[in-house]
């Protein structure tokens, strides 16, 4: 025969279970992560050479003492190589047109830019800026990320890796650390859609069989 104890004869019913659930803060919901359907993905066409395309798009985040601040990052679709995440507390289109810029001094400029509607993308600063490089803007439909799917894949991985990863405390830490990220995500991070390869690496293997392949033809005619 069992003995009761006082704690036996506690009555705790649903309604106080859950109050003490909500007292002790355990009723916080967590909103799941929106993955991009592979559907949708798909529609997306890979170019076949560089700075055919280039996606943009912001995220942001907070330092430690609450300040918040964006990024601006930019891929060419080509190899999903990262060109540029710059950071800082404003990024208006006069901003995003000079990192563009800088870009462009090295790789050239793209003949297409795929954005969101964001007033940075649809201000006159920004359309000028393309007009002047005969560069198309390609918008993608409001409330559809997942037709700027590039990007919004680097988005995630980015913020898994650094932004959630990390609290900063200025600016520079986080331009120290996202550089150092940047360049191993290009050169060392093998991507699933690239046969395996990072993206610098898928460039300069699909560049090497380019340049054998138009060698063999020209040895073939000659």
């Amino acid at each position: 025969m069992m003995l009761k104890t006082k704690a036996d004869e506690k009555r705790w019913n649903h309604k106080r279970v859950y109050r003490i659930y909500c007292e002790l803060g355990l009723n916080i919901r967590i909103k799941p992560r929106k993955r991009i359907p592979k559907g949708e993905m798909k529609m997306l066409i890979q170019p076949i050479y560089s700075n055919k395309c280039w996606s943009l798009d912001f995220m942001s985040d907070a330092l430690r003492c609450g300040r918040k601040f964006r990024t601006l990052n930019v891929i060419d679709d080509y190899n999903r190589e990262g060109l540029c995440i710059a950071v800082g507390f404003a990024l208006p289109a006069i901003k995003v047109t000079h990192y563009l810029d800088q870009i462009a001094v090295v790789r050239g400029y793209p003949d297409m830019i795929r954005v969101d509607n964001g007033p940075e993308f649809r201000s006159i600063v920004f359309r000028q800026w393309a007009e002047q490089h005969r560069i198309l803007i390609h918008y993608i439909q409001p409330g559809k990320p997942a037709q700027n799917g590039f990007i919004e894949r680097f988005n995630r991985t980015y913020r898994e890796d650094v932004l959630d990863m990390n609290l900063f405390n200025d600016v520079r830490e986080i331009k120290y650390i996202t550089n150092n990220w940047l360049r191993t995500y290009n050169e060392d991070r093998p991507h699933e859609s690239l046969n395996g390869l990072a993206p610098i690496v898928f460039a300069r293997r699909r560049a090497n069989n380019l340049t054998a392949t138009i060698n063999q033809d020209n040895s073939t005619f000659n």
